[in-house]
């Protein structure tokens, strides 16, 4: 074929694309019609993206680039502009007479435009030198200390999510009001991003076990203390500034004000062995104790304070202490019972011989999911740490055989996720949580994630509820499941009704519902799609996960923190060394913007490139 026959090959195949989505134009013209006005041309380059996208354009792009021509490998946020672009150019070289562009078509740089503005809206300002946005999850000392609050926001933080699973209204608008306070004092617009449970479906209650509170230090090889166990101690009421405390020990509040820094807590714990607690410093209203030694704390234990500059000894008792958590540790070929009933779960229960005589069990937060669950379907706990199927499926149970977990066996806990990435679930997005927590988050939050969106349908309930609020707060679409993401576009048609809109790839129910090795291209058609739609996405779900609790990354995390600078805002979930995490993301993510904008690679100058070295 020469090259004449190739060109009028492309300009025929061009035409089909452009015809085609001019009928889906025509048969959504209701969905797109229903859109917010500033979204009328977004969703139009929706639809012509996904006509686009019913072609296989494999080998077209491969013979556009052959022919030096664009390839339309970017074209998702400006479809019919390159479509036309390139119908234009094969015209010209095969001479034949040019139509004239119609009026309207989005541009390239419109619809940039028209994503960084919607990226403002929802995200919150832009940082110095980074457009890709900081998102991060407040742990519950963001409702006592403003400090915390401001110095992430000094530090980065351009949205603060407020996980409304956790904590309570009294909570949510102490975080409110410091990040108020933060947005006056430093002049920035941090958004108040707070996130509606749904109906998550997790492990119920363990049966509680004695009320014993166990704490460690950690030892080397050779048995030496390299680091005592953290003990914070205060009255039962209040809680540590943060998640660093080993264990917590409740007290009389008359004994902690006589309790002053290098006084020690003398004490005979559960097993009849003495031990000590050194008391190395005061924070707020509570007081840090450091252990060198492991122990069994139970409730009313008695404590001796023996004081650094006066003799004699302050007596009191260790206070109430929560029932010591119990766990199932399950192997490969395990049975698990999973009941319907919130019957308190238990370990598999063994006689004096070491047979069995009763399997583990446990129930599950959402009974309804029995009613769609099949025998021969997996069913993954614990983020997808252990995986099991479903054996049989009996009256208000489930058999479930474990199919895999750690050799020596792994732990299952309540209140842990569960996932049925075989089944279809009809689950509704909004819970009567969820509408109860909307006469408060409608009123203070910038934008609602809203959880476990399956169908559009899901949305218009949202929608519903969202009519009786005054002020309209953003909304971002949280895609769990693998409906969510096979019905996205739906979704965003239905969720572009209002202004702004966003999409949160909530990458681990997602990696367990659609299986790991489809999850890559399931997240990577995500991002197209937003793209498609000029709504902006974030990436979220353990990014520098263990950079925010130990305080070291893994080389991986990086890697992945690199790649989330192609989505609009990247998700933080707390930690320990969340400050500290989002100082090292605001480095990564102004770093690799010189490289490239989503995927428009850049090629910033390399200062020494002509004497043969290369530079950062």
């Amino acid at each position: 074929m020469n090259r004449q026959d190739k060109l009028r090959q492309i300009g025929h195949q061009i035409r089909d694309i452009i015809v085609k989505a001019r009928e889906m134009e025509n048969i959504y013209s209701d969905l797109i019609g229903r859109v917010h006005p500033i979204y009328s041309k977004s969703a139009l380059n929706l639809v012509h993206y996904l006509a686009l996208r019913s072609f296989d354009i494999e080998k077209l792009q491969t013979q556009l680039r052959y022919l030096g021509l664009p390839g339309m490998d970017n074209a998702e946020a400006h479809v019919m502009s390159s479509l036309l672009s390139v119908q234009t150019i094969v015209r010209l070289m095969c001479g034949m007479p040019v139509a004239q562009n119609p009026a309207g078509t989005i541009s390239i740089k419109k619809s940039e435009n028209l994503l960084k503005t919607n990226t403002n809206l929802l995200f919150g300002y832009k940082s110095t030198n980074r457009w890709t946005r900081i998102m991060v999850t407040l742990p519950t000392i963001a409702a006592r200390d403003y400090t915390f609050i401001n110095r992430l926001v000094k530090l980065g933080m351009n949205s603060a999510r407020i996980n409304c699973a956790h904590d309570h209204p009294a909570v949510w608008i102490q975080m409110i009001n410091h990040i108020k306070q933060s947005n006056k004092a430093s002049k920035k617009n941090c958004k108040i991003v707070m996130d509606l449970a749904g109906p998550k479906l997790r492990t119920g209650a363990m049966k509680p076990g004695p009320q014993i509170l166990r704490f460690k230090p950690e030892r080397d090889l050779s048995g030496k203390v390299t680091k005592p166990a953290k003990l914070w101690i205060a009255p039962p009421d209040v809680f540590p500034p943060d998640d660093t405390a080993d264990a917590i020990i409740p007290v009389d509040a008359r004994l902690l004000k006589k309790i002053k820094r290098g006084d020690t807590i003398h004490f005979t714990d559960a097993r009849g062995k003495k031990n000590q607690i050194l008391i190395d410093r005061k924070q707020g209203e509570g007081k840090w104790g450091l252990c060198h030694y492991s122990a069994y704390l139970k409730t009313g234990t008695e404590l001796k304070l023996n004081k650094v500059k006066q003799t004699g000894r302050e007596k009191s008792f260790v206070g109430e202490l929560l029932a010591l958590e119990q766990f199932i540790l399950l192997c490969k070929n395990d049975l698990l019972i999973v009941h319907k009933e919130p019957i308190p779960g238990e370990p598999a229960k063994y006689d004096r011989k070491g047979k069995l005589i009763a399997h583990a069990h446990i129930s599950c937060t959402l009974p309804e999911v029995f009613d769609d669950v099949k025998p021969g379907e997996a069913v993954f706990f614990n983020d997808g740490k252990i995986e099991g199927v479903i054996e049989a499926k009996e009256e208000g149970r489930l058999r479930v055989k474990i199919t895999h977990a750690k050799k020596m066996g792994s732990k299952l806990r309540g209140g842990k996720g569960i996932n049925f990435p075989d089944s279809h679930l009809n689950i509704n997005g909004l819970t009567a949580k969820d509408k109860e927590d909307m006469n408060f988050v409608g009123q203070w939050a910038d934008v609602v994630n809203l959880s476990f969106v399956n169908q559009a349908s899901d949305v218009e309930a949202y929608l519903t509820v969202l009519g009786k609020i005054k002020e309209k707060p953003g909304l971002i679409v949280k895609i769990e499941t693998f409906n969510g993401f096979r019905n996205l576009p739906e979704i965003l048609l239905c969720a572009m009704q209002i202004y702004p809109v966003g999409i949160m790839i909530a990458r681990g129910d997602l990696a367990i519902e659609t299986g790991w090795k489809n999850f890559a291209s399931i997240q990577e058609e995500i991002m197209r799609v937003g793209d498609a739609a000029h709504i902006p996405a974030v990436w979220a779900t353990q990014v520098l996960e263990s950079m925010a609790k130990n305080g070291v990354p893994t080389r991986s995390e990086i890697t992945d923190a690199v790649l989330a600078q192609r989505a609009e805002c990247v998700m933080l979930n707390k930690g320990a060394y969340i400050e500290k995490t989002v100082n090292v993301l605001d480095s990564i993510l102004k770093k690799m913007q010189k490289h490239g904008y989503k995927k428009q690679m850049h090629l910033p100058k390399l200062e020494e490139a002509d004497r043969l070295k290369l530079s950062l």
